[in-house]
Formats: C-alpha cells, sequence, structure tokens
C-alpha cells in the first residue's frame, strides 16, 4: 500500500515556483487517491473459507466487497487524512504568501514603468480605436492566487470523488469528507 505524501519544506519560493508546487500536489494526489480504488483493494482480505464452486453460477454478484472496519479506520487515519492534510497545508501556506506583500517581485520595477507609460500616452480614438486599451502585467502573488484558486477546485473535486469510493467500499460512513477531515483534525494534530 502507498504511504501519504510527506510536507515539502514551505517556502514562498516553493509557491512562486509553480511547476514545483503543482508537481507536488500531482504526485500526491496520483499516489493516493488516484489509486484509491487499488489501495483499498489491497485491504480487503481473502476469503477464509476457499474457493465455493457454487459462487461462480451466481448471477448477482455484488460488484465491490465490504472491507474490514478497522482496515478502512487504519487507511483513513494512516494515509488518507495525513495526505490531505499535507495538501491543505500546502495550499494554506502558499494562500498566505499569495495574500502578503512581494517585496521580491522581480517585475515590479517592470509594472511600475508600463504605468508610467501608459499615463503618458496619448489616446486618440479616431485614429486607432484600440488604442485605449491596456494590459498591465499581473503580480506574481496575483498570477500565484489564481492558480492556487484553480487547485482548490481541483481539490474539491478529488477529495469528493476519493471520499465516495471510501463510502462504498468502507460500509455506511454518514458525514461528508470535510467532516470526517475536521474530525480527524481534531483527533491527531497537537492543539
Amino acid at each position: 500500500m502507498t504511504q501519504p505524501s510527506s510536507l515539502p519544506p514551505l517556502t514562498p519560493q516553493f509557491c512562486f515556483s509553480v511547476t514545483v508546487l503543482r508537481d507536488f500536489l500531482r504526485l500526491s494526489r496520483g499516489t493516493i487517491d488516484d489509486t484509491i480504488t487499488q489501495n483499498l483493494n489491497a485491504l480487503a482480505t481473502p476469503s477464509r473459507a476457499g474457493f465455493d464452486p457454487t459462487s461462480t453460477s451466481r448471477l448477482a454478484r455484488p460488484a465491490t466487497r465490504q472491507i474490514d472496519a478497522s482496515s478502512c479506520e487504519a487507511f483513513k487515519n494512516q494515509i488518507l487524512f495525513p495526505s490531505w492534510q499535507s495538501r491543505s497545508d500546502v495550499l494554506s501556506y502558499c494562500t498566505l504568501v499569495a495574500t502578503s506583500p512581494d517585496p521580491d517581485d522581480p517585475e515590479a520595477t517592470l509594472r511600475e514603468t508600463e504605468k508610467e507609460k501608459n499615463r503618458e500616452r496619448v489616446v486618440d480614438e479616431r485614429l486607432d480605436p484600440y488604442s485605449s486599451r491596456f494590459f498591465p502585467r499581473e503580480a506574481r502573488t496575483e498570477q500565484l492566487a489564481t492558480i492556487l484558486r484553480q487547485e482548490m477546485g481541483v481539490e474539491n473535486i478529488v477529495r469528493a470523488r476519493s471520499w465516495g469510493i471510501v463510502r462504498e467500499r468502507c460500509g455506511d460512513i454518514e458525514n461528508s469528507w470535510e467532516d470526517a477531515l475536521a474530525r480527524w483534525r481534531k483527533l491527531h494534530t497537537a492543539p
């Protein structure tokens, strides 16, 4: 069975390296959530009574086998929720970086120069109706915020899908993934 992804060292540079950030999220999702059915199948215990030849003659057979409750709890508490938590920690940290001022922005002076040039520009819409358009460059914090909104949307979809499979395979789990993760956080994280 796979292990949860470990939390990378969180620095603003990690967040601004969009490729590294997305690779971490992609690998973490691929290791746990994309292979959730295989991970849960690995938990299913083989038949204790041996092969029953009459089982092949049944027309209606259950689509999925239920997994032992203790195995499901161990999977959720040791693999699934820690992986989700590490991704949540990365997304939360990078959201803080995206909403904080960025004194190290390499394009800040270039953006200011472009804004100054735009103020000095003479606009004559009779000669060029598009001359009044000006598209300033986005700050890298704004770009990061856009990427993080997209990744949070992906994360919610992935978690809902994974939780649906866990609910199906582990029996009657009543609450949503948000409630289950919040309960796990209360029990397994330090105050």
